[in-house]
Formats: C-alpha cells, structure tokens, sequence
C-alpha cells in the first residue's frame, strides 16, 4: 500500500519530464495506471471476503504513537475500489475534454496527487497520519477548483472551499487528540478495542460534535452545503470524481470508520439523522427550480450525501446496508451525470439547460446514457438506483427514531427526484435544437466513453444486483465486527416498499407534468424559494469574511502601531506579570542559596560589571556608551570562564568584539543622541527594568531548588562519552541530541544565504 502511493507521488512529478510530442496522451497513462491499481486492489478481495485484514506498518515515533499504518479491511476495500475505477474513467475522460485548455500538465498533476489523497486517507489506521490526508485533499480540491484562477468566481470558490473544509479539519484534529488522549494511542485498532471507554467518557459529546464538523463540513451537509455549489467553478472531470467518489464521500468514509468507536449512541442518532435528513429535503427541493446544468447535479448530490448521512445516523444493520449500496448507486449515476453536463457544454458553450432542447434527438447512443444514468438518480426500474431505492424506504421504515416522519421527508426527497430526473431528460429531448451540432458531436464523441461504462453498470447491476455483496459484505463486517450476509433482488414481490417506490413514481410524474414548460410556475417557485431561504450563504460568508477582516485591520493597527519600544515594553510587562504569578503559586518553595563574595575578583567583576551597565544608560556619548557596553559583555566572558563554560566565554567575547567593530565603523555616520522619552517615561521604564530584573533574579534562585527526577543533567553527563563520544557535553547536545534542530538551524542559514545570494546577483532594472 505504502509503494502505490509512492508510485503515485513519483508519476505525479515524471508528468512535468514528459516531453510535449506526447504530452497528449499523458491522462491515458494515468488511466491505466489508475486501472492497473484497481486490478491490484481487486486481486485481494477473496482474502478480505475471508475476514482477512491487510496491514502495512513502518515505525517512525512510536513512543508518540506516530506510525506510518495502513490497512486494507472491508471498508477500505469499497472506497479504494470505487477511488480507482472512477479515477480511471475520469482521466480517460478528461483526455478529451481538457485538449483544448493550457497547463493540462499541472492539472493532471493536482488530480493524480488527490487521487493519491484520497487512497491514502482510506487507506490509513493511524489517525494522525489520516488527518495528514484529509488536509491534503481539502488543499487539492482548491486548487483544482481555482485551476481557472483567472476567473474571480473560481478564486472565491476555491478560498471557500478551503476555507469551511479547513475549519472542519481542525475540529477533527481536536477530536483525534482528545480520542488519543484518552486512548493513549491514534491506531485503529486500538481506538476499536476501547470505544466503550471513549463513550462513557465524560468528553465524548464534544469529542462527537467535532468529529461531526468534520464530517459535515467535508460532506457538504446543512448548513456548510453551499461550498459544493461554488466548487462547478472547476473543470467537469474534477466536479465528476469530487462529487461521485472522492472529495465528499471522504465524511461519509470517515461516520462509517468511527461508527464501531463512537457510533450507535443515543447523541449520535439524534445528531446526525435530522441534519441528514434536512440536508437530503433541501438539496433535492432546490434542484428542481436550477437552470444551470451543474448546480442542477450538485444539489442532487447535496441531497444524495444527506440520505447517506441519514443511513449512517439511523443506525441499523438495515440502514448501513443501505448506505453501501447507495454509495455505489449515486457514484455510478453522479459520475455519469457530470461528465454528460461537460458533454452538452462542450457542444452548446452553454451551462443554461434552457439551450439544451432537442440536442439528443439525432444522437441516439447520447440520449441511452442520459436516460439510463437519470432514470438510475429517480429510481426507475430496472435501474440500480431502484434497488437502493428500496433499500432507504425499507431502512426509514425500520428505523428506531421517528421512522414516520423520515419515510414522509424520504418519499418527497424521492419525488423532487423523479421530477428533476424527468425534466433533464425531456429538456434534452423535446424541442428544437439552438444549435448545429453535427460537427461538435463527432468531435466530442469520445467524452460518451466514460459515462456509457457507468450507464451500463448502472443497468447491469440493477439486473444482476447481487454481483456486489461480495463487495459489500466485508464492509458490513467492519461495521457489525461479525459475519454479514446480503441478498441483492430487483424483485421482493408485492409489499409495502413497492407500494411505497410506485407511489414515489406517480407523483414524481406528476410534478414533472406540472412544471415542465410552466415558466410562470417556476419563476413563482422561485420567488418563494427566495422568501424561504432568505439567508443567502455564499454572500453571509463573504459578508462575514468581509466584516473579519475589518475588525482584524483595526485590531492589527491597534496592536500592531509600529513603536518598537511600545512592543518591547508590553512583552516585559506581561511576562512579569506571568512570572510573578509563577512565584505566587510556589511560594512555599525554600531558597537555600548561601550567598558569599568570594572568590573576591568575581566580584569584582560583577561590580564592574554592574557599573558600566549603570554608565551605558545615563551616558550622552555615544563612544563612551559602546565602550561601557563591551566592558559589560567582557566581564560576562569572565564569568563563563570562571565557571568552565569556554564555548560561552569564546561566543560571548567574538559577538561583543564584532558589535564593537561596527558599533565604531558606523559611529560617525550614526545621528547625536536626541531626547525621545520624557523623565516620566524614563521612570517608568526603569521601574520596569528593575522590576522584571528582580522577578528573574528570583525565579532563578528559586529555580536552583528545583529537583526534577528523572534529571536531565545526569542523563546528558552519562550518555554523551558513551553512546555520542563526545566528551564536551553542550557539544554533544548541540551536535547529536539536539541534531534535528540544529539541522532547522541550518536549513534557515542555507535559504537566508540562497535569498542573499539571488538579490545581489539581480540586475539593476534601467530606468
């Protein structure tokens, strides 16, 4: 697992050595690439059927819990599996579509590294290292999203993006460190073996609700859905894998891993089911009265993320059963949708699918996969999409939590779809083509491949439906740690649920007869839409971001007013503050400290040391004030060298003898000393300076009856011949204990030298 990501992180940067000859061809090799991993990943399935875990671990901290895990289970499996093969048929697709852009290399770029992502998110048993993935999915999609970042609009949906998904992020991350605080571990496995310790724990309701904004905020679930609507910005292939396979169904990936450590609680059902269910009602309610083609199949997945949602939260073996099916239902059919609205735009310019009418009347294979993959989204048989119909309306119908109400939303969730379904397919196909469109479908022929595949999975699993519990299964396992067995029917005779669905179909029907054509129905519609979703999210967020960031420039200027001396003063005054609060609280604490003036001549020392600090602060010459300031670093040499510190001693007296040199260089160029502080102020400050002297003179003496067990001192004194052989010890520190922060050091020293090194080597620009 571990070598498929490095395969490809190292593809992902080969792509920019490709030569430009066949630089055309560079999305079909990732496509085989994308296949060839999927075959891999298949190839395991048997032993995941036999209840076999795949674990791959490499040991990097583990005393900090901080390993490189990764586990192929029966969860992972279905993620991984739909990862690849969409990812396959998203780059054979985009080879096609993206030819006419520039800077196709960088794109296929961000969507391989995202695609690598999202495996490694699934893919990962250590919470630390999934979060790592998580963010770096959140960081891809914004720069797919803005890929046309010379659009205002794709900026600003990228940054919005970002920006809840982020937010989202670092809620989880709390929740992952409050977890493993109580567990004492970030792995899997662990946090599995103790969930009824972290569910009766007294965190576990904060821990819930910040795992939950994650998962919302990631799942684009009411109120955070709208950054999805402004993620269309981005190319077709991107919103197709974003929206059927990867960026989205990483919160649902996330409720289906933590539901055996924090699931099937009372606050989690009560939680999660009612924001699902108002998120499912919402999106498929708004898509219907939407005259952009994408936003139309962005509202439908709103909807479609919020019924899984609501699966997961119901919290029945039924309900999760449901819930895998429908994942591959909508990922077929989403898929597909997508890349077709790419198709129409390709060949009209258009997203308006008013200037769609009739563009499927001579194209008889386009109009066979529109209206299989649309007639899968309602829920028609003998679509797939049907048999996970079924399966909802058997799960709300069983569910435990006021299963009426959510059988009542689910049927009118269900007729939004039939009719949105109805109105896309018709729309395509009645009416008189806009345009000539003869050229432009033989052109873009090609976009059809990739969607055909899915409309025919779509179709042929609805038939054979049972091909995937093999799949499902193990994931079921996971969920319920024992043996699951799922039967798969398109046809469970006469009941209520078949009652149920054709009802669902008639007035869907229904609805789309009473829309279709009815402009002044619709715009009525729409005019109450804006009456009861008066709260324009996207322009709150702007607003809010707006209003933010003008508090936060006249907090800045406030804080941030440009008097160095101000900005000393407060950092002194409140570390005083900090420290004398320190020997409050340890008041009790004895100095036992024997003072003595011997040996004589440091005192001496000290004393001199003493007085020429007292000369440079009241001294008017600047000569003078140098020569008292290096008389003052001198003495603290001798000090050092008195006590045996002789790297201290050497680094203190260059430091004072280079500030000297230049301190005389530049004298005479430097300004007379001018009077900048009234006497006021001149008190002020030296009440400050005496007072924050005296605050470290006396935590330093208390400092020294310190016992720390175990000592850090003797650890140093014993391991530093032995196992460093360095006999030197702040030598030894510097150079092996503390090697990773010398390397920083370093580092910094390299890049502050690169940066010099390229600003004096920049030619003058001529005037």
């Amino acid at each position: 697992m571990i070598l498929v990501l490095i395969l490809y992180l190292l593809l992902a940067f080969a792509l920019f050595l490709i030569p430009k000859k066949v630089s055309k061809y560079t999305p079909v090799f990732i496509a085989l690439v994308q296949l060839l991993v999927f075959g891999m990943f298949l190839s395991f399935l048997p032993d995941i059927q036999n209840g076999k875990t795949i674990r791959s671990l490499v040991e990097w901290m583990p005393r900090l819990g901080l390993n490189l895990e990764f586990t192929l289970d029966g969860l992972s499996m279905v993620f991984v599996l739909l990862i690849t093969f969409i990812g396959f048929l998203v780059f054979i697709y985009a080879k096609t579509y993206m030819s006419s852009y520039q800077g196709t290399t960088r794109f296929y770029f961000y969507l391989l590294l995202f695609s690598a992502s999202m495996l490694g998110l699934v893919l990962s048993s250590n919470f630390i290292q999934m979060f790592i993935f998580w963010e770096l999915t959140s960081i891809l999609s914004f720069l797919l999203i803005s890929f046309f970042n010379e659009n205002e609009q794709a900026r600003k949906a990228a940054f919005q993006s970002l920006f809840v998904t982020g937010l989202g992020g670092l809620c989880l991350l709390v929740a992952i460190i409050l977890i493993g605080s109580i567990v004492g571990s970030y792995s899997l496995t662990d946090w599995i073996d103790k969930a009824e310790l972290i569910k009766n724990d007294g965190k576990y309701l904060p821990i819930l609700l910040l795992v939950l904004a994650g998962v919302f905020t990631k799942s684009a679930q009411f109120p955070f859905h709208f950054w999805l609507l402004g993620a269309m910005q981005a190319p077709t292939p991107v919103s197709a894998y974003l929206h059927s396979a990867t960026m989205v169904k990483a919160g649902i990936f996330l409720l289906a891993r933590l539901y055996p450590i924090l699931g099937g609680t009372q606050e989690w059902i009560n939680i999660i089911t009612p924001v699902g269910a108002i998120t499912m009602l919402i999106g498929a309610y708004l898509a219907i009265t939407q005259i952009d083609i994408k936003q139309i199949f962005a509202y439908t997945t709103i909807s479609a993320l919020g019924i899984l949602v609501v699966l997961f939260g119901i919290s029945t073996e039924l309900s999760i059963k449901a819930a895998f099916v429908f994942l591959f239902v909508h990922a077929f059919y989403k898929a597909s949708l997508f890349m077709l609205a790419g198709y129409f735009v390709k060949l009209t310019g258009s997203r308006i699918i008013n200037s769609y009418e009739g563009i499927l009347k001579k194209n008889p294979l386009g109009l066979i996969i529109v209206a299989v993959a649309l007639l899968s989204m309602a829920g028609i048989p003998p679509m797939f999409g049907f048999i996970g119909k079924e399966l909802i309306y058997e799960a709300k119908f069983e569910a435990p939590w006021l299963s009426s109400l959510l059988l009542i939303l689910g049927i009118l969730t269900n007729v939004l779809m039939v009719a949105v379904s109805l109105l896309v397919l018709f729309k395509l196909y009645l009416g008189e083509a806009k345009f000539d469109l003869g050229a432009a479908t033989k052109k873009y022929k090609l976009l059809l491949v990739s969607p055909g595949i899915l409309a025919a999975l779509s179709l042929g699993l609805g038939l054979f439906p049972d091909t995937l519990s093999g799949i499902i299964e193990p994931a079921l396992s996971y969920i319920y740690s024992g043996e699951a067995v799922i039967k798969l029917k398109l046809w469970h005779g006469f009941n209520t649920i078949l009652l149920l669905s054709a009802l669902t179909m008639l007035l869907g029907i229904f609805l789309f007869a009473l829309t279709y054509k009815n402009k002044r129905l619709i715009k009525g519609w729409q005019r109450m839409n804006v009456r009861l979703f008066s709260i324009n999210f996207n322009r709150s967020f702007s607003k809010g971001l707006s209003s933010f960031i003008k508090i936060s420039a006249k907090n800045t200027h406030f804080i941030q007013h440009g008097y160095t001396r101000y900005y000393l003063t407060t950092i002194i005054v409140f570390s005083s503050l900090l420290l004398l609060f320190q020997l409050y609280i340890t008041r009790g604490w004895e100095i036992n400290t024997n003072f003595s003036l011997q040996p004589y001549y440091i005192s001496g020392v000290v004393c001199i040391i003493t007085f020429s600090s007292l000369i440079s602060v009241f001294s008017k010459d600047g000569l003078f004030t140098i020569t008292a300031m290096a008389v003052t670093g001198y003495g603290i040499s001798l000090i050092y060298l008195y006590y045996s510190a002789v790297d201290l001693a050497i680094t203190q007296i260059i430091v004072e003898t280079l500030m000297v040199v230049m301190f005389v260089l530049v004298l005479r160029k430097l300004p007379k000393f001018i009077v900048v502080s009234s006497r006021a102020t001149k008190i002020r400050d030296g009440i400050i300076a005496l007072t924050f002297g005296l605050i470290m003179a006396m935590l330093a003496l208390k400092a020294l009856n310190v016992d720390i067990h175990p000592s850090i001192a003797d650890f140093l004194v014993e391991n530093s011949y032995t196992k460093a052989h360095g006999k030197n010890v702040v030598n030894v520190i510097l150079v092996d204990f503390r090697a990773l922060d010398t390397l920083g050091e370093v580092t910094v020293l390299v890049i502050a030298a690169l940066g010099v090194f390229t600003l004096l080597n920049v030619k003058k620009v001529r005037k």
